[in-house]
């Protein structure tokens, strides 16, 4: 455990030499202030309270930039040391791979954390000043935060395995690019067009569900908004938030992060010298 926090404390300094810690905290503030005063608007129309509803709009928030952040802090964790050539050096050390890769990511998770805490508690913050009604999403929100580090921690644990795969960077850099698009956007999408083509068939009724809980993405929007008062605010997904129950989203939410992890350790043992 000492040389896990070591490696971490490391990384951590590394974090806000890079201007890590103030790049996402700033991020987070500015984009869940801006959707707070935009989803603000919704409240009478759907009979929730305020901060429900801005919690229904960060979830959206999360799903698009959390695993954004995470990818951006995690891809160069095991290419950039090897091509700084300091990898090699820290291997001559009496420290396992697995104690290497959990130091780097209490570091990143420990970043990622105070970045949500800072950004999702200002937009509670608001929202219980203006309302004081708000405080009754108070639970909501606190969910939201502790989910969105998970879903942090899936992409870390994903970022690290492309990492040592691609050993360069540059390499690293282009595959994060391309798993955020496949996860976020170009998954969505491919399950829109299977759907329209079903029409209600067996698709639509019985695998659609099982394909969202696959994503980690949108199992995580799910157990948000299936969760919370305001759903009607996401109304896209809104019916397939309903007809998932909780316990399945949360149940993929929590395993994610442990196979990603899994591979991340199986490919820095098995591709990394």
């Amino acid at each position: 455990m000492t040389r896990i926090l070591a490696l971490s404390l490391a990384e951590f300094r590394i974090g806000l030499r890079n201007r890590w810690l103030a790049i996402a905290v700033g991020l987070m503030v500015l984009f869940s202030l801006v959707l707070s005063a935009a989803g603000s608007g919704a409240t009478g129309t759907l009979g929730a309270d305020r901060l429900s509803v801005t919690v229904a709009s960060l979830t959206s928030l999360s799903v698009y930039l959390v695993p954004l952040m995470a990818l951006l802090m995690s891809f160069d964790a095991i290419a950039g040391e090897v091509e700084r050539g300091t990898l090699p050096l820290i291997l001559t050390y009496p420290v396992a791979r697995a104690q290497i890769l959990a130091g780097k990511a209490l570091a990143h998770l420990v970043i990622l954390t105070l970045a949500l805490t800072a950004g999702y508690g200002a937009a509670g913050l608001v929202a219980i000043l203006v309302d004081p009604q708000a405080a009754q999403g108070l639970p909501a929100l606190v969910r939201l935060i502790l989910s969105s580090v998970a879903l942090g921690a899936t992409f870390l644990g994903l970022g690290y395995a492309l990492s040592a795969l691609s050993r360069r960077p540059s390499g690293a850099a282009g595959l994060a690019v391309g798993l955020w698009l496949v996860a976020v956007v170009l998954y969505d999408l491919a399950l829109l067009a299977v759907v329209v083509a079903d029409n209600g068939g067996t698709f639509t009724t019985q695998v659609f569900p099982l394909t969202l809980l696959g994503n980690p993405a949108d199992a995580f929007r799910l157990y948000n908004l299936a969760a919370s008062q305001a759903t009607a605010a996401a109304a896209g997904v809104a019916a397939a938030a309903q007809s998932v129950p909780v316990w399945q989203s949360l149940t993929s939410i929590l395993i994610w992060p442990a196979l990603a992890f899994g591979a991340a350790l199986l490919t820095f043992r098995k591709v990394v010298p």
